[in-house]
């Protein structure tokens, strides 16, 4: 499929693009190399390799969600000013 200066002009006003007349032989050339170039991916023999999302390996670099924390309630209301409940006490701020 070769692109015309007729198929850049549709091409441009689907994407509200103003392309001067001067430009459009070279926009022309550039899409038909990028078809082209497609067309000579579309040759390789792909059979085998597994589709990936990445160029480069992908490995994911968060931890585990684990449970460090222990049942410490006693321990850390030990520094509680005031306690009530087994709860840190603290002043009333909106009436």
């Amino acid at each position: 499929m070769r692109i015309t200066e007729d198929t850049v002009k549709y091409v441009a006003a689907l994407a509200k693009l103003t392309v001067s007349e001067e430009e459009q032989q070279k926009v022309a050339t550039d899409l038909d190399r990028i078809l082209d170039y497609i067309e000579t991916m579309n040759g390789l023999d792909t059979d085998g390799v597994e589709p990936m999302s990445h160029v480069l390996p992908v490995k994911n670099v968060f931890r585990e969600d684990i449970v460090t924390n222990q049942d410490n309630r006693e321990q850390l209301l030990k520094n509680a000013p005031k306690q009530k409940d087994g709860c840190f006490a603290v002043p009333k701020t909106v009436e």
